[in-house]
Parts: C-alpha cells; sequence; structure tokens
C-alpha cells in the first residue's frame, strides 16, 4: 500500500487517538489510564511490551509525585477498570510502555521515542478554542495537553500500525518509547539507563510545533536546546511570635526571599547561554509568626553541560547563603535534569532525502534554531556515545498560542504531516527488503 493510501486511511484514527488523548490528560508519573491504553493499542499489533517497571529504572526517575498523590491516582486508574497485573507493573508512580518489534530480515535497529505526559494547567473554555468547541476539552480540570503530547502519542501509534501492517516487507527492528514523565527533564534517563537504546543504530523523536511553521513544513534536526537541572529548595526556620518573642525566631521567609532575589544575581557565563529562574515561591505561615517555612522551584540552564553545571553551583552557594543569613537551614533537591542536544549531521540527510516524495512534507529545514530544554537528551547522547545517529525533529503547524498557554493547540493536519515523515524515514533508511 503506498504511503499515502496508508496515511488517509489511518487519518481518522489519527485524530481520535489525539482527541482521547487530549481529552484525558495526565501528569508525569502518574499516566497510569494513558499507558494501559498505549499498551492495549501496542499489543493488538502484535509488539512485545514492556510497561512501567519493566520500562524504567526505578532510581533514574526524577520529581515523583508525593505517595498520597501517586495513591490517589492508582486508586482512581483501578476505578477505571485497569486490570490488576498492569496496575501492579506500574505501582508507585512507574508509567509508561515500551514495544518493540523485529521484522523477519536482519537489519539496523531503530528507536523513535514519543513523550506522554500533560501540565498542570487549566484548560481554555473559549469558544474559539478547538477542543472546547468540539466537546474533546481536558475532562481533568487543572491538567492539561499544552504542548501537543496528545498529538505525538497519535503519531507513534500510528507509526506502530504502519510497521506492524508492513514487517514481513521491513528488515531489522523497532523500538518505540513511549515516556513519561518529560516536563521538567524528569522521565527519560529512566529510560535510557534501563537499557533499551545499547544496540540502537539510529534515533529519531520529534515535536509539534516549537515554532510557529505552516502544516507541511518539518526541519530534520534542531539546534540550540540548553542542559538544564531542576531544584527544589526547602528553607526550615523557627516559628516565634512576631510581636512578643521575634528574637528567638529564624525567618525561613525571607531566607527564601533572599534567595529568590539573589540567585538573579549570579554572573552569566562568558562560554555561551546561561540561564536561571525561580518559577515558585511559597513561605510562611500567618501575618504574626515569624515565617518557619519556604519553599522555592528554580530552574538553570547552559548551552553547555558545563555551563549549566557552573550555573547550578552558583544556585547552590546563593540558596545555602541565604539560609544561612537567616539562621536558617536549606534542604536542596534534584527534580529533573536534561542535557544538550547536537543532532546528528547525517540524518539530515537521510530525512532530507527520504522526504522528497511525500505528499504531506512539502518543505525540509535542514535545521531549526529551537530554544528551552529537552531530556530525549539522554537518549540521543546515550545512541550517539555508541556510535550511532540520533535527530530531534519539528514538525510544523501554526501556533495561535504559545505551549505551555490554556489556549494551546495546533493543526491536526500536523499528525499526517509527521506521520509521513516517520512512515518515509522507515522505507527510505533501509528498513525495506
Amino acid at each position: 500500500m503506498p504511503a499515502s493510501d496508508f496515511i488517509e486511511e489511518i487519518k481518522p484514527k489519527l485524530i481520535d487517538w489525539r482527541r482521547y488523548f487530549h481529552q484525558n490528560p495526565e501528569l508525569g508519573f502518574l499516566e497510569y489510564n494513558t499507558t494501559y491504553r498505549l499498551a492495549k493499542e501496542l499489543e493488538s499489533l502484535g509488539f512485545s511490551l514492556w510497561i512501567g517497571k519493566d520500562a524504567l529504572k526505578s532510581d533514574a526517575r526524577y520529581g515523583v509525585p508525593g505517595e498520597e498523590t501517586v495513591r490517589e491516582h492508582e486508586q482512581k486508574a483501578a476505578e477505571n477498570g485497569i486490570p490488576s497485573p498492569i496496575m501492579e507493573k506500574m505501582v508507585d508512580g512507574h508509567t509508561g510502555v515500551v514495544a518493540r518489534i523485529s521484522a523477519p530480515s536482519p537489519g539496523k535497529h531503530t528507536a523513535y521515542r514519543f513523550d506522554i505526559d500533560a501540565l498542570p494547567i487549566t484548560e481554555s473554555q473559549e469558544s474559539t478554542h478547538l477542543p472546547a468547541a468540539h466537546s474533546f476539552r481536558s475532562a481533568h480540570e487543572g491538567i492539561m495537553h499544552a504542548c501537543g503530547h496528545d498529538g505525538h502519542m497519535a503519531i507513534g501509534l500510528g507509526l506502530a500500525t504502519y510497521i506492524s501492517a508492513h514487517i514481513d516487507q521491513l528488515k531489522g527492528s523497532f523500538t518505540l518509547l513511549f515516556q513519561p514523565a518529560e516536563e521538567g527533564g524528569r522521565g527519560a534517563m529512566a529510560m535510557t539507563d534501563r537499557g533499551w537504546l545499547h544496540d540502537v543504530d539510529e534515533f529519531y523523536t520529534g515535536h509539534i510545533g516549537i515554532q510557529s511553521l505552516p502544516v507541511g513544513c518539518i526541519a530534520a534536526t534542531t539546534n540550540g536546546f540548553l542542559a538544564s537541572s531542576k531544584l527544589d529548595a526547602t528553607f526550615t526556620g523557627k516559628a516565634s511570635h512576631a510581636g512578643m518573642k521575634p528574637e528567638e525566631g529564624h525567618n525561613a521567609l525571607l531566607a527564601a526571599a533572599t534567595a529568590a532575589t539573589q540567585l538573579y544575581a549570579i554572573p552569566r557565563h562568558s562560554g555561551g547561554a546561561s540561564r536561571i529562574n525561580v518559577g515558585k515561591l511559597e513561605a510562611g505561615r500567618g501575618r504574626n509568626i515569624i515565617g518557619d517555612h519556604g519553599f522555592l522551584e528554580i530552574e538553570t540552564r547552559g548551552s553547555t553541560k558545563a555551563i549549566n553545571e557552573y550555573m547550578e553551583a552558583q544556585a547552590n552557594r546563593v540558596l545555602t547563603a541565604s539560609a544561612a543569613m537567616h539562621a536558617s537551614q536549606v534542604d536542596i533537591t534534584s527534580a529533573g535534569r536534561t542535557e544538550e542536544i547536537q543532532c546528528s549531521p547525517e540524518l539530515a540527510s537521510y530525512v532530507q532525502e527520504s522526504c522528497e516524495n511525500s505528499l504531506y512534507v512539502t518543505k525540509i529545514l535542514r535545521q531549526a534554531a529551537v530554544s528551552g530544554s529537552e531530556d530525549a537528551s539522554f537518549m540521543i547522547n546515550a545512541v550517539q556515545q555508541q556510535g550511532g545517529k540520533a535527530t530531534y525533529m519539528l514538525f510544523g503547524t501554526p501556533l495561535p498560542h504559545t505551549h505551555h498557554h490554556p489556549a494551546f493547540d495546533f493543526d491536526e493536519e500536523v499528525l499526517t504531516a509527521a506521520l509521513d515523515t516517520f512512515i518515509h524515514i522507515v522505507k527510505g533508511g533501509g528498513c525495506y527488503d
């Protein structure tokens, strides 16, 4: 079957999958229903599956939600009918699924990654917002697919369907990683450290949007993703009556506030881009109490791992000094991490050549400039360190609203363009007999 015929046949399912996942979003390491739905689809296509604990290295996860939150979501998942054997694989915040299939003929091992988590954002109810207008707005208030991962999962299932349908004509083996907790750089290391990429020859992943581009325009590689560290800082002081015994208090509120301002005074690095941001501050107990508690969520970034390590070390210095200034203690924990990405230039040529005759890909950029951070960096770097090739692609769509906005959405036609890109990579990259 020509790729275009397959695309037209599966297009309604792509949209249905996307809209289902959009309406049922789940946060990182809480994607129980999402993982189960993906596993059911992949199992029906003949893939071998590794779910949850079998897919992740447990102690390589970052920022796992607290036990109370995990238990609450596990109970809801069980009440929604997820079978006990599957829940046992996902218990304690182990989500995500790895699917693998091999063709009859030997060949290279190719891996593809699709992220599956949503964001803690309340979705727009405006009539101009497509999910609201077409009744697939998030069913979970305060949680939203505001970054396109719902589309990524649909594309991944579409690719799995194509590979399954053509496996007898293909060569080599195929691994599809449906990764939890991409947001905040929390999940990719856990899949990478489990060893799924040890013998991978080529690795492909990508993102809907990031840049506002017409549907049909893709970027074969990207440049500019930053290494990043996500830090949680908890300040502990000593409460006291603010009027009667202020001298006996140790003000953790002021320690946190001091750190929040002084972190921005860290000198930037001359060797490349460096960033810091305080995204959240919580502190205090009440107006007449010396605050004994403060909490910050912080991130550092750098154009290289070394520059980010400099920013992280300086942030730790400022946090420690701020606590000491107010006779308080600070506990600093790592809540996420990413590395820089350097795409393999050879795959830019592969993608360009493979998609030349696509009916859905109308323009191919060899490279697109990006910013921000991506934890697929661990996967890309692991493949390259063992001699393989890897790339991170973009799939164009107009973006009336930015990623992580309550009204974020994308043109659903991008699903077909992205899927056709992956299909042509399979067809043109030496995977066919």
